[in-house]
């Protein structure tokens, strides 16, 4: 005999009638009974399994039956995919890369010096992370519109981290231990996409990433206030207890007047231009060029007035020339090393999370597809050479990357454009940084992550779900009122706590018959659905694997025990049936075929025969493979609930027979 599941007749089925009814001699509808599996090929089975998970959109299919010298290039261009969209490059799409490319660059210049700031580095290092990286990138990625640089919460939790570890003040061995993480993140990153583990991410749910963020934003934000209020002596903690007791601390003598108002009016201009920009998206520019409009003044204003002389805190000095080699830098021994590793790999998780669900993000809405594994071999190597010539870790950027598609970049060039300014920046203009105001700097980082706290995402995942709330509050909390590793820490727990609260207690639902039909449904969710008199029909929503075997089959034997003491209370026949629907089990393993063992020997003592429903092939294989299925009977498997119910009950009304 054949096999067949869930509606799946390429092999055949064993089709028996059903017995007569007791309506003078007519017969019942044809009943299809799932029959014995083909023998299995376990070296087939194994290497299916392999290449759907780590090879489900089969990259060596491009390279079948192409000739030699076809087969280089075509690996060079999966390598770079520069070379492969690069022939069809045009003076059209330079013009709206070459717009988009300065647009971004006049975002992230003064962004980048306010970055390194949270990362506890030196200015220019925030524009080295955008020079190098982004050239890289536009190489070897595959997003057209994602823009690269340093980010806002990468970069303090960078800083958060490596302050633990090295005292910022230790100048040449704190940045040193930047540069080793960011080495590890590069690593991370790359052997993720070259060992096609991307998967792994998916880990960090939306919900806690959506909390995460939030939080990350809050706590960015509060540590602006050490600029944006002029304070000298600042707590290096980052909760909010610590840092607000530190402004408060420091009220009476350590507030300045002019930093202020400084921070306030450009603050206030900041956000009038985001909301411009948010109402019509053609001048989505205008947001776009503030920061550097808001640098420019601000610097003038101090410099003529002469302002550092009254205590405006300002940059004073942003190393002039091009990213030097940092290849010496890096610890590749040492207690160090172990630290960096740690760090960068964090670091590197995170960043490759923000850096793909962007770049998915932006290809949905131009219809184009990316490689998420090529996207994290790019990250990776962008960030393996950054780390070499004075990078801190770089991802994409929200922000920049919504200003680079609405500017109308058509390729990666964008980024090469936005390089080429920064090279000028830092060959020509760094010295008129000098009295940029640390206000305006603060100002620009607070307007830039303000945008990260999605109040509509969180109300949308409470009315969603209640668990995906917990996971989202958690890391916020965890991030606002401990510190950032805590809250990612909560976040990754919570998401791994609902993975397994759902593996370990699946849903099983009391199935009744909807009227006039013979379709089968939960009663909780279809309140005309009627039980089967003297028939309990369930079903598992979940593979049964040895993490819920025993659940499934308690769960299962509380309902039976439920249900008959409900119906002897009143007066009604007993339950002779056990009907389990399969279709949703998708796998079972040797703990889940124990599982139904011990159920059938319950049933059989209570005289209830057990019957199954729709297994799926791998299923039906297994219960075929351990005799369970000799167990309880070829004739005890069909292939619908329906089947089912029309052999197995004895006194089925007129209702039930049609």
């Amino acid at each position: 005999m054949g096999h067949s599941t869930d509606g799946d007749f390429e092999k055949k089925t064993d089709i028996e009638s059903a017995p007569s009814s007791r309506r003078h001699g007519e017969h019942l509808p044809y009943i299809h009974k799932v029959g014995s599996p083909s023998p299995n090929n376990v070296l087939k089975e194994f290497k299916d399994a392999v290449k759907e998970t780590f090879f489900p959109d089969n990259p060596l299919r491009p390279f079948k039956d192409q000739p030699r010298s076809k087969k280089f290039i075509l690996g060079l261009q999966s390598i770079f995919p520069i070379l492969e969209w690069g022939r069809n490059y045009s003076l059209s799409k330079f013009k709206g890369d070459l717009i988009a490319g300065l647009t971004i660059a006049s975002l992230c210049i003064p962004q980048d010096i306010g970055y390194a700031k949270l990362a506890n580095l030196d200015p220019q290092y925030g524009l080295y992370t955008s020079f190098v990286p982004p050239l890289i990138y536009a190489i070897m990625g595959s997003s057209r519109d994602i823009a690269i640089g340093p980010v806002a919460v990468v970069s303090l939790l960078l800083g958060s981290m490596l302050q633990d570890e090295i005292d910022p003040k230790n100048v040449v061995e704190y940045r040193r231990l930047a540069f080793t993480a960011t080495f590890f993140a590069g690593i991370t990153e790359a052997a993720l996409g070259f060992l096609r583990l991307g998967f792994l991410i998916e880990f960090l749910s939306h919900a806690a990433i959506v909390g995460f963020m939030g939080g990350a934003a809050i706590t960015i934000a509060l540590q602006q206030l050490k600029g944006f209020l002029g304070i000298q002596k600042f707590t290096k903690k980052t909760d909010i207890v610590s840092v607000m007791r530190s402004v408060f601390g420091s009220a009476h003598h350590g507030w300045n007047w002019q930093t202020i108002l400084i921070g306030a009016a450009f603050l206030g201009f900041l956000l009038a231009t985001k909301y411009i920009g948010k109402r019509n998206k053609k001048f989505f520019w205008v947001p776009a060029i503030a920061p550097l409009i808001s640098v420019v003044l601000s610097t003038f204003f101090v410099y003529i007035f002469r302002a550092d002389k009254k205590g405006v805190q300002i940059v004073k000095h942003i190393k002039k020339g091009i990213n030097p080699s940092s290849v010496n830098e890096i610890y590749f021994s040492g207690k160090n090393l172990a630290k960096g590793a740690k760090i960068g790999i964090v670091a590197g998780m995170i960043a490759l999370t923000e850096a793909v669900a962007i770049a998915r993000t932006f290809a949905s809405m131009k219809d184009y597809k990316i490689d998420g594994n090529k996207e994290m071999v790019a990250l990776g190597a962008m960030n393996i050479v950054g780390s070499m010539t004075s990078c801190y870790v770089a991802t994409g950027s929200f922000s920049r990357s919504a200003v680079n598609y609405m500017a109308g970049c058509h390729t990666a060039v964008s980024n090469i454009v936005m390089s080429c300014v920064v090279l000028l920046t830092l060959e020509l203009i760094t010295p008129l940084f000098k009295y940029t105001p640390n206000a305006i700097l603060s100002a620009i980082i607070i307007s830039a992550v303000i945008g990260l706290v999605d109040i509509e995402a969180v109300l949308l995942i409470w009315k969603i779900d209640k668990l995906d709330f917990l996971a989202c509050m958690g890391a916020f909390f965890g991030v606002v009122f401990v510190s950032v590793e805590i809250g990612l820490l909560i976040a990754v727990c919570i998401s791994f706590a609902k993975i397994l609260l759902q593996v370990t207690r699946p849903r099983i639902a009391l199935l009744g018959k909807l009227p006039r039909t013979t379709i089968f449904r939960n009663i909780q969710q279809y309140a005309e659905a009627t039980r089967v008199p003297g028939i309990l029909i369930v079903r598992v929503d979940s593979a049964i694997y040895f993490s819920n075997s025993n659940y499934v089959r308690e769960r299962i034997m509380r309902w039976l025990t439920d249900e008959e003491e409900e119906l002897k209370a009143r007066g009604l026949p007993r339950i002779q049936f056990l009907i389990v629907e399969l279709s949703p089990v998708i796998d079972i393993d040797t703990s889940g075929i124990h599982a139904l063992e011990d159920l059938h020997k319950s049933l059989q003592k209570n005289d209830i025969q057990l019957v199954l429903a729709n297994p799926g092939q791998s299923v039906i294989d297994k219960l075929h493979a351990s005799h369970f299925a000799n167990l309880i009977g070829q004739q005890n498997i069909f292939l619908t609930v329906g089947d089912a119910v029309l052999t197995c009950s004895p006194k089925v009304d007129e209702s039930v027979v049609n």
